[in-house]
């Protein structure tokens, strides 16, 4: 296994997206405006708005636009938020029901002003969706709430079925990209917290490539995920989202990635997906509709304890 760096800088011409345009793409863009919500696929940039609003899809980020927190990588704007809209659960449910989703996914801003960093506002949200569309799975996409067991106990009690937080990048990156206030650490204590307290919810975490990681350090990363309980990992690579973040250290070929992929289920997690445009949330209900799931689903049906 290597341990250089990948080498690689100039822009590919595989890290190629058309720009999110066509009715389907408005009428999301429309709804969520209606509602007063955001978007993550909007305040992170994301290359695949085409895609995944081209499906009636979209993650739905709550308590706002604007994180406590500052990471180098980062376009979601950082600085001190407004107040918690109490009605956002009920128009996230309301947006569901109008695009018909069958799964959706829910993340947030960090925010560090609220006593438990949003953890019921996130349960509620979940338990609004739920309460008008029974059928409809959820991924919730979460920050560290600074390692408190409570806080993550209030996320599982709603039943998500997959809990996610991501890693974001391996341990000698971690520190030159994250705020100072996540440790890498303390990110796997929080997955591992989340499996205790799961009752069969999937746990899912995601990295990012490019950000000047060796092979060997993906590999650690993969296992220390597996080690804290994740069934699932998505990785991606890292694109700049304007000259005063971070820099692209390295272009991963769409084959390395496959090799990636392969890595990660070599180590033992159930689901993987690894690609230039993967990101946390990318065809997320992939997951759930996995053999890995549903074997899963077979176990539990044979055994209610089963894990």
């Amino acid at each position: 296994m290597s341990t250089t760096k990948i080498a690689k800088k100039t822009f590919p011409n595989w890290i190629r997206q058309p720009w999110p345009s066509g009715k389907v793409v408005e009428e999301v863009k429309s709804l969520l405006g209606d509602l007063n919500l955001h978007s993550v696929c909007q305040s992170a940039h994301c290359p695949n708005q085409s895609e995944c609003w081209g499906r009636k899809t979209a993650t739905f980020m709550v308590m706002g636009n604007t994180c406590t927190r500052h990471c180098t990588y980062c376009a979601v704007n950082s600085g001190r938020p407004g107040e918690l809209d109490l009605d956002e659960p009920a128009n996230i449910a309301e947006a569901v029901r109008r695009l018909g989703l069958k799964h959706t996914v829910i993340t947030s801003v960090t925010r560090d002003d609220l006593p438990d960093g949003g953890a019921q506002h996130i349960a509620d949200t979940i338990q609004a969706i739920k309460a008008v569309s029974p059928e409809t799975t959820i991924e919730v996409l979460v920050q560290d709430f600074d390692g408190k067991r409570e806080d993550i106990a209030r996320i599982q009690a709603a039943a998500p079925e997959v809990f996610s937080h991501n890693i974001e990048t391996v341990a000698s990156v971690f520190p030159r990209i994250r705020d100072r206030r996540f440790t890498y650490t303390q990110s796997l204590d929080v997955l591992r917290i989340a499996k205790e307290l799961s009752d069969g919810h999937f746990i899912k975490s995601s990295f990012m490539l490019g950000c000047g990681e060796t092979e060997a350090e993906i590999r650690q990363t993969l296992i220390d995920l597996k080690e804290a309980g994740c069934d699932a990992v998505s990785m991606g690579q890292y694109l700049q989202p304007t000259p005063k973040h971070h820099p692209v250290e390295a272009y991963i070929a769409p084959e390395q990635f496959k090799i990636y992929e392969a890595m990660a289920y070599e180590i033992g997690l159930g689901f993987a997906v690894a690609g230039a445009f993967v990101r946390s949330s990318y065809r997320s209900e992939a997951l759930l509709e996995s053999d890995y799931a549903k074997a899963r689903r077979e176990r539990k049906d044979i055994d209610p304890h089963a894990d």
